[in-house]
């Protein structure tokens, strides 16, 4: 998957066809700088899943849960202020990830060792212009 969008209305797009291209994965990987959008677009997956609560990002709560009109359980995290390995696993990130629930995370880097080559990654980058390209990549 490459897509290149030129406006933020166009993320439902995306988030459609992020969804249809990885049907099966629940544990998806977001890299790019800061500003590039990773907490907009997961805001936007989350409610085609059908989240039915307020999505933020958890940058000082690490992760956060939403639920959707199912029932079901989404979680978002935000790694950015993990400094030790150690402080995600206090966290219980493992039962996280492999409890068969959406997972999506923001700066993934930062606990790189946790990251599994199953897992989808996604580099969102952004060009001079402001467009920003969406692409999945693997190890």
């Amino acid at each position: 998957m490459k897509i290149t969008i030129h406006s933020e209305e166009e993320l439902d797009n995306v988030a459609d066809a992020l969804l249809a291209e990885f049907p099966d994965d629940r544990v998806f990987c977001f890299y790019g700088e800061m500003g590039a959008g990773k907490t907009t677009f997961i805001k936007r997956i989350c409610r085609k899943l059908g989240a039915t609560d307020t999505t933020s990002s958890p940058t000082f709560a690490i992760v956060n849960e939403y639920l959707t009109d199912a029932g079901e359980s989404i979680y978002h995290f935000d790694f950015y202020r993990i400094e030790k390995l150690i402080d995600a696993y206090e966290i219980g990130v493992e039962d996280y990830l492999y409890s068969g629930n959406y997972c999506f995370l923001e700066w993934p880097e930062n606990v790189e060792p946790l990251i599994q080559s199953d897992f989808v990654k996604i580099r969102i980058s952004v060009a001079a212009d402001q467009t920003r390209t969406f692409e999945d990549f693997a190890d």
